[in-house]
């Protein structure tokens, strides 16, 4: 009788072993979706700590498997993550498309990939208001962007296009 209780001790325990070892790596599994998530009244900006939904326009997320940062602009995201201490890991991030979105508030079911967005800049005089700093909008269809552009003389880049220098002179131009 004891060889066969001791044959069931271990195949208890390796259950176990089994079970504990397959719920650590639930968690992680959901983490490494990375969709974006929704923006709460209660969201204070990763950089300067304001409350996010405070504000117009655009908003921005950067989710990695430490978790979600929120931003009160696109333009206080990308200026994080122009950051090279923040190009570190394999941070999505994301930023309301505005041609689906109103400017007051902003919905978060449009939210698409910063990386693959076209950016109006030069909204200095366009009377849209955001956070402080530079209002930048974000399109996930280049034509949208380009219509904004050409109303108020402003211009359209990519991603990769954007630096600390087109911010500050984003900014800059902001009454």
């Amino acid at each position: 009788m004891k060889p066969l209780l001791k044959h069931s001790t271990r195949t208890l325990l390796a259950l176990v072993i089994g079970l504990a070892l397959l719920a650590c790596n639930e968690p992680e599994a959901e983490q490494q979706s990375l969709a974006p998530m929704a923006f709460h009244d209660s969201d204070e900006c990763h950089v300067c700590g304001m409350i996010i939904t405070d504000f117009p326009g655009p908003k921005g997320q950067a989710l990695d498997k430490a978790g979600v940062k929120k931003f009160c602009s696109a333009a206080e995201m990308l200026g994080w993550w122009l950051q090279p201490e923040n190009r570190i890991g394999d941070a999505k991030l994301y930023v309301h498309d505005m041609g689906r979105s109103d400017w007051a508030e902003p919905d978060d079911s449009h939210l698409i990939a910063a990386t693959s967005a076209f950016y109006v800049v030069g909204l200095g005089d366009s009377g849209l208001k955001g956070a402080m700093g530079a209002v930048l909008a974000s399109f996930a269809d280049e034509q949208a962007a380009g219509k904004l552009a050409a109303i108020h003389g402003a211009r359209v880049l990519r991603f990769e296009q954007i630096d600390q220098g087109v911010l500050q002179q984003a900014a800059a131009t902001q009454h």
